[in-house]
């Protein structure tokens, strides 16, 4: 079995795993198909996190990975598989063959990283180093910077870096959660392609390069208890006063990025009581709206009676086809859904961590059940229905995930149309509320003006 081959297949196998446990959005520059390619991404989610940046790219990417991890034996098995090229780290122990000397300085993954380079490979790089829940970005490795230097100057010259952005809606560790996988504009480099890795300043450099392109494409915070507030405060503020009602996730992470600028600098610069009094009137209203399904830009647009008309009877339609097939589906596969949601919490994984060995517990629990009751038809009614059930099964599970999100939608949007409908008062009062929030949010701007003519 050639290593390709090998590699091919676990790509597949894990994209499809990080689609099936994401709603995922992929936005930002396009990734080359083909060529050598330098992905460098934030580290957020373990081991689910390679399978993302492998969506956002579209196509195979090989991975620098701690050299612990190629002999763990429940993820050993993948990572050997993914065709990932080991690190040796300080203080991890020397493997047989290898010493101390040659551990400390990598040279062997370094020499491997460039021949895979010059062979049109896509390299992925997590220059934080481990993966980790802090709601910003780690200090940044040097190891990036000294792969592309030293590749360049083996003749390889500038190449294409892109970062790529994980950003997660709705907690990282939840089951079909929303995950923005954003892919920046190319880091340039071209001036520094000559300098090779032996290079102090340039290594610095374009470490620092790096460090800003990750900085663009994900959202950095002082706390996890921010995200609400800053995520609340742009809706509001872009539903008042934004040109457009577009979704685009590289300008709502833009407006992210600068909405939690301006609340840092008002609670540096600005009246700290009355910005926690703002800051505590935006997530309340936030909160209100979440419980009942609404978006602030919602407010703004009551649905006619025809457009009312036209997404019941489409929904009709659909469910009444759907549900059936939807309800089978959760019987099925109720007792492996449930034995994965029991199991996880008591092994009291750090936040980081869960998702991924979710992921593996689903994949393994979903797995036995679909060979156990395949093992029983044929017990029952012979081979030609357990083969038949092997190859429906898994089918009807992912059918039932499409049906699941279409009626979570379909809920959302119905709560939506009776409140908008029905309780034009309580609309009212929402909507004056949110114009006030809008108003003291934009005078924000007045404060980062004031600092920056301050500023010498």
């Amino acid at each position: 079995m050639s290593s390709a081959w090998l590699h091919r297949h676990v790509h597949g196998l894990t994209t499809f795993a990080a689609r099936t446990y994401y709603r995922i959005n992929v936005a930002g520059s396009e990734v080359p198909r083909t060529g050598p390619l330098l992905l460098v991404a934030n580290h957020p989610n373990s081991l689910l996190d390679p399978a993302l940046v492998a969506i956002a790219a579209q196509r195979p990417v090989r991975w620098l990975a701690r050299a612990g991890l190629f002999e763990q034996r429940s993820i050993g098995w993948l990572i050997r598989g993914s065709g990932a090229i080991p690190v040796h780290r300080r203080g991890d122990p020397a493997p047989a063959g290898v010493s101390d000397e040659l551990r400390q300085v990598n040279l062997r993954m370094f020499g491997a990283v460039r021949e895979a380079l010059r062979g049109g490979d896509a390299i992925g790089v997590f220059p934080e180093g481990l993966s980790h829940s802090a709601p910003a970005l780690a200090p940044l490795k040097t190891g990036a910077a000294r792969i592309a230097l030293g590749a360049a100057a083996e003749g390889l010259g500038e190449f294409p870096v892109l970062p790529v952005g994980l950003t997660f809606r709705g907690g990282k560790e939840r089951f079909r959660s929303d995950a923005l996988l954003l892919v920046g504009r190319p880091i340039r480099w071209a001036d520094l392609a000559e300098a090779g890795e032996g290079d102090v300043e340039a290594v610095r450099d374009l470490t620092q390069r790096i460090h800003a392109g990750l900085s663009r494409v994900t959202v950095n915070l002082e706390s996890w208890d921010d995200f609400p507030i800053v995520e609340g405060a742009e809706a509001i503020h872009h539903a008042e006063y934004g040109r457009s009602r577009s979704s685009n996730p590289v300008r709502w992470l833009a407006r992210m990025r600068r909405t939690a600028t301006l609340l840092q600098t008002a609670r540096t610069l600005g009246d700290a009581e009355q910005q926690a009094e703002l800051e505590a009137d935006v997530l309340r209203h936030k909160r209100v709206l979440d419980s009942v399904g609404l978006e602030p830009r919602d407010l703004h647009h009551v649905p006619s009676a025809s457009v009312a008309v036209r997404w019941t009877l489409k929904n009709l339609l659909f469910f009444g086809v759907a549900a059936p097939l939807a309800l089978l589906g959760a019987v099925v596969f109720f007792f492996p859904y449930r034995l994965v949601g029991w199991a996880e919490p008591k092994y009291h994984l750090p936040p980081d961590k869960r998702a991924t060995y979710k992921v593996l517990g689903g994949a393994t629990a979903c797995g036995g059940w679909i060979l156990a009751l395949s093992a029983l038809l044929r017990e029952l009614a012979g081979w030609q229905p357990a083969l038949a059930a092997l190859l429906v099964l898994p089918l009807l599970g992912i059918m039932t995930l499409a049906i699941r999100d279409r009626w979570q939608t379909a809920a959302t949007d119905l709560r939506r149309i009776l409140l908008l409908k029905g309780r034009q008062d309580l609309r009212r009062k929402l909507l004056e509320r949110q114009a006030d929030l809008a108003r003291r949010l934009r005078s924000l701007g007045s404060v980062e003006t004031e600092t920056t003519a301050r500023t010498p």
